[in-house]
């Protein structure tokens, strides 16, 4: 089951500049395994202790995980998601 995954531009250096990857996987979390296996050390920058990163935000078709069972999110062939890096200033 393919799903494509978006990768912000901090985290491009993993995918080679590639903006978009295809991911495999029936979870989220099976996802980010997959991609960890074709792109080493972006597991690290998203997940820790198992859990999603604080200030990473991981969407599925605009759902933000976080309130649909976080890492454990379900994914469909054809699903986008689209990861982001939390943002603060002012």
């Amino acid at each position: 089951m393919a799903v494509e995954v978006r990768i912000p531009t901090i985290l491009r250096t993993y995918t080679d500049g590639a903006k978009a990857v295809d991911g495999h996987g029936d979870t989220v979390a099976e996802v980010i395994n997959d991609l960890e296996s074709r792109h080493g050390g972006i597991k690290e920058r998203l997940v820790e202790a198992g859990d999603l990163r604080r200030f990473i935000n991981v969407y599925v078709n605009d759902e933000d995980v976080r309130f649909t069972g976080g890492v454990e999110t379900p994914v469909k062939d054809g699903d986008t998601v689209v990861v982001l890096p939390a943002v603060a200033g002012g």
